[in-house]
C-alpha cells in the first residue's frame, strides 16, 4: 500500500483510509463479526488510517475499533477521532459542543472505548457556533502537550476557519467530503489547506453509495438507513444521477475497472495531499474498493472521467437543509 503523508506536519498513512461509521451506524443494521472481518482484513492489506467518530453508534464505533485492534501493533494504526456531535439515546441529533471543558471530556472516554493511550488524529465534527474555533483548536493543543493526542485535524471547516484555527496550533487535514458529484472544496478549502500545508481526508467518495455502480432505483433501504431522506437519493434527484453512474460507467468498462474503483481513484488522482475514506463495512466491498489503490488514469482518462460527471452535475444537496445549516464549509 502507497503511503501519503497528512499534511505538512501530520502522521504518514495509507494512500486509502477506511471510513467506519457504517459498522455501527446510519447506514441500517451491521453484522459485527463481518464489521471486524472487514477491519482486520484492511489491516492485513495495509491500510492504516482508521477514521472515526465517538457518537458513531454512540461508543459502539469505538468499542469495536478497540476489540478489532487487539493484538495488533498499536504504532502500526493511526486513529482519526470526530468528537462534539451530541446526540440523544434514539440517536436524534441536538447540536455540537466544541467548549475546552467538553474537548477534555469527550477525548477521555474515546481514550477509554478505544483502549488506547493516545489518539493520532483528534478533531471538532463540525464548528460549534457558541464556541470559537480558537477555544476548542486551544483545548485539543493541551492534549497534544500532555500526549493524549497526536495531531490536531479539521472536519468540515471553512477557509476563513482553517485560517483561524491553523494560527493557534499546526493542523495535519481536513476531513471534508470530496467525491465527482461533490467538488466545493476546489474553489476556495481545498487552495487554503495547500497554502497552509494542510492535508485532505476525503469522505464520501462514493457518495454514500450512489456512485458506487451499485445502487438502483428500486434499491431497499433498511430501517434507520438516513439515505432515506438525504436530497440525492430522493425521489426527484435520483434518476438524474444515476443517469451520471451510467455515463461513468461506460468509462469504467474501457479501463477494465469497476464504477466504484473508477470514482475512488478519481479522487485520489487529485493530488498526493489527499487520502480517500473507504466506507466499506463488508469485506467484499471492501476488496473491490482496494483496486483503486493501482489504477492509474492517464489525463486522457480523468478528461473522459470528467465529461461524464462533470463539476456540479448531480442533483440534490448533500445533506438535508438542518444538517447542511451546520456546515462551516458551506457558508
Amino acid at each position: 500500500m502507497e503511503k501519503r503523508t497528512l499534511g505538512r506536519n501530520g502522521p504518514q498513512v495509507s494512500a486509502l483510509g477506511l471510513g467506519c461509521m457504517g459498522m455501527s451506524d446510519l447506514y441500517g443494521p451491521a453484522d459485527e463479526a463481518e464489521s471486524i472481518a472487514t477491519l482486520h482484513a484492511a489491516l492485513d492489506a495495509g491500510i492504516t488510517l482508521l477514521d472515526t467518530g465517538d457518537f458513531y453508534g454512540m461508543g459502539h464505533n469505538e468499542m469495536l475499533i478497540g476489540d478489532a485492534l487487539k493484538g495488533r501493533k498499536r504504532e502500526q494504526v493511526q486513529l482519526s477521532v470526530k468528537f462534539g456531535a451530541l446526540r440523544d439515546y434514539a440517536g436524534n441529533w441536538l447540536g455540537y459542543d466544541g467548549r475546552p471543558q467538553a474537548v477534555k471530556n469527550f477525548a477521555a472516554y474515546s481514550l477509554r472505548r478505544l483502549r488506547t493511550d493516545y489518539i493520532d488524529i483528534y478533531r471538532l465534527s463540525r464548528v460549534d457556533p457558541d464556541v470559537p474555533i480558537e477555544d476548542t483548536i486551544g483545548a485539543i493543543a493541551d492534549l497534544v502537550k500532555a500526549g493524549w493526542v497526536r495531531h490536531i485535524g479539521l472536519s468540515e471547516t471553512g477557509a476563513d476557519t482553517i485560517r483561524r484555527a491553523a494560527a493557534v496550533h499546526a493542523i495535519s487535514d481536513l476531513q471534508i467530503e470530496y467525491s465527482l458529484i461533490s467538488r466545493g472544496i476546489e474553489a476556495e478549502i481545498l487552495p487554503a489547506c495547500r497554502e497552509l500545508g494542510i492535508g485532505i481526508t476525503a469522505y464520501g467518495v462514493l457518495s454514500r453509495g450512489l456512485i458506487s455502480g451499485h445502487w438502483a432505483a428500486d434499491t431497499q433501504l433498511a430501517k434507520g438507513d438516513f439515505r432515506s431522506v438525504s436530497p440525492r437519493f430522493g425521489a426527484d434527484n435520483l434518476a438524474h444521477n444515476l443517469a451520471l453512474v451510467e455515463a461513468l460507467r461506460a468509462v469504467a468498462a474501457d479501463l477494465g475497472a469497476t464504477v466504484a474503483q473508477v470514482a475512488i481513484a478519481w479522487v485520489r488522482s487529485r493530488g498526493d495531499d489527499i487520502v480517500p475514506l473507504i466506507g466499506a463495512r463488508r469485506r467484499e466491498r471492501l476488496a473491490e474498493s482496494l483496486g483503486a489503490a493501482t489504477l492509474q488514469l492517464s489525463a486522457t482518462d480523468l478528461a473522459r472521467i470528467e465529461a461524464a460527471v462533470p463539476a456540479g452535475a448531480a442533483a440534490g444537496e448533500r445533506y438535508m437543509a438542518q444538517q447542511m445549516a451546520h456546515l462551516d464549509s458551506e457558508r
